[in-house]
């Protein structure tokens, strides 16, 4: 039998998801170019210059939302072996990502400059860095690359996707890489990704 919304019980209504709003943004996502001129800007700015360029790398590269990269800790990454260990939120799932030379030189830096502490990416005060603090870095980094539009973080985790689409990767191991619980979370990716009309026109 079809129930109407109107016809639900109060506590249904209360409970049910508010529609998701429109973003407002020009686009959801950064391109590779912008997030290379973020991290230059973010080096030369600063006493923190070079965690702040690794934290713009870290969060593109492996699709890091705020709340994964402020709770990373030393003991998910290895930098002998070269992976780390990616916690998810959110109800994601978990992997293992390998590192490469550009994130691995940026965290034997990160290591020299604030020894002896417990997580990653830190403050003066050793303590971990908050969420806010990680939207003003990443804002500034936008505003000093030149950036039409103001930079918000999850645009890096975007820019993940879409890239690694645009790479011509597998939706399913695209998905597995972000930890999405649902493959329709992933699938924007590949629909964007130009590589799907590659052969179309072969002039």
């Amino acid at each position: 039998m079809l129930i109407l919304k109107d016809q639900l019980p109060l506590k249904a209504k209360l409970f049910s998801p508010p529609p998701k709003k429109p973003s407002m943004r020009e686009r959801e996502y950064l391109r590779s170019p912008e997030i290379n001129a973020m991290i230059r800007a973010a080096k030369k700015v600063g006493r923190h210059g070079v965690r702040d360029g690794a934290i713009i790398l870290l969060m593109f590269r492996h699709g890091l939302r705020t709340a994964e990269l402020v709770a990373l800790k030393w003991t998910q990454i290895d930098l002998v072996e070269g992976y780390i260990e990616v916690h998810r939120v959110k109800h994601g799932h978990d992997s293992i990502h390998p590192l490469r030379s550009p994130e691995i030189r940026a965290l034997r830096s990160l290591q020299r400059d604030y020894p002896d502490t417990q997580y990653v990416f830190v403050s003066e005060r050793k303590a971990p860095l908050s969420t806010r603090s990680i939207r003003h870095i990443i804002a500034r980094a936008g505003e000093l690359a030149g950036m039409t539009f103001q930079v918000h973080p999850h645009q890096l985790r975007h820019a993940c996707g879409y890239y690694l689409a645009a790479q011509g990767h597998d939706t399913r191991a695209i998905q597995d890489y972000l930890g999405h619980k649902n493959i329709h979370h992933t699938v924007r990716y590949t629909q964007m990704s130009p590589q799907r009309f590659e052969s179309f026109w072969m002039d």
